[in-house]
């Protein structure tokens, strides 16, 4: 096996253990109609941890994705129902505002030297102070467009929806696989994480591929947005508060390591699902405390985090880009006389 699978192949071992016993207490987890709630409920944290992915892979971190969702559902809130916006002019508009943020991000970090965690957090209290000034209550967003998306739905025969909603999570997951494992931006993504002096040798932009990284990141976070607002048909300044932190916890317990340049998009997946159970294990129950799903996550969390520093003191390193890095061997030391 090779080790940097490893943790991915733990990921799903924990996901099928965790639905088993979902499913051994409650016969509803095998249906359709749980399955697409993972998906509807989780999509705009789904498609947040995507971009997540990506930054973490390259070594970095985006503390700003929350606030960013909730600027972007206050501003469409108030350009659809004051402005009178049709909101797929309104989405245009945002997700261009939430790229230039995040490539703004991306050039401070890279030209600056200012570590991601102070520019993020910045760019987080920056974003959710924007969201207040704009309003500082819910503004419910009521428009016939928001009416024909949420009656966009594929009925399963057991009456489970596949909703639109849903559908978008799906589709943003499988082209991050793509870009992430068959795409040039992808490869060079991951041999930054793996050491950004070493890509650099290599001939890796490096500068390009960490503002397009941020870039993503917040395009990703401003799309989870719209769709926020489209799954609750409002805009509010204190939506998403944690968010940043529960897609951060996704992309670890998916097995991307936090050092960056190993992991998969697809474990992010898992990682997503895996919160899914645990929640709606606990709303099944009915007489466990909510808050029981952040205590689990953050056992997973901790126990995915000492994974990980077994696996990179291992001896047999990891892969960066293309290249095969291994610890180099211990000199023998002779001593005569």
């Amino acid at each position: 096996m090779r080790n940097r699978a490893f943790p991915l192949i733990a990921t799903i071992v924990v996901f099928i253990i965790l639905y088993l016993i979902g499913f051994q207490r409650f016969p509803a987890f095998g249906t359709t109609r749980v399955i697409a709630n993972f998906l509807t409920d989780k999509s705009f944290l789904g498609i947040t941890a995507v971009g997540m992915t990506f930054v973490i892979l390259a070594g970095g971190i985006d503390l700003s994705v929350g606030s960013v969702i909730a600027f972007t559902g206050i501003f469409c809130a108030l350009a659809i129902g004051q402005l009178g916006i049709h909101p797929l002019v309104a989405f245009a508009i945002i997700l261009v505002i939430g790229s230039t943020f995040g490539a703004g991000m991306g050039a401070i970090i890279h030209y600056l030297k200012i570590p991601p965690f102070i520019v993020t957090l910045a760019g987080m209290f920056l974003v959710r102070g924007g969201a207040f000034v704009l309003n500082q209550a819910s503004v419910p967003i009521e428009h016939p467009f928001f009416e024909d998306i949420s009656n966009l739905y594929y009925v399963f025969p057991d009456r489970g929806r596949l909703t639109f909603v849903a559908v978008v999570f799906v589709l943003v997951l499988l082209l991050g696989i793509v870009v992430a494992h068959y795409t040039r931006f992808g490869r060079n993504v991951y041999a930054i994480g793996g050491s950004d002096t070493a890509a650099l040798l290599l001939g890796v932009p490096v500068g390009r591929t960490i503002i397009g990284v941020y870039m993503l990141s917040s395009f990703l976070a401003t799309l989870a947005g719209i769709i926020y607002a489209i799954y609750t048909r409002s805009g509010y300044p204190r939506a998403a508060i944690g968010v940043e932190l529960d897609a951060i916890a996704a992309v670890v317990v998916g097995g991307t390591l936090l050092t960056g340049g190993v992991g998969y998009v697809a474990g992010t997946f898992v990682g997503i699902m895996i919160q899914g159970v645990i929640q709606t294990y606990v709303n099944f129950d009915g007489t466990l405390n909510s808050w029981w799903t952040k205590i689990v996550i953050g056992l997973l969390l901790f126990l995915f985090i000492a994974l990980q520093k077994f696996l990179t003191s291992y001896r047999g390193g990891f892969s960066l880009g293309g290249l095969r890095l291994r610890r180099p061997p211990s000199p023998e030391v002779k001593i005569s006389g």
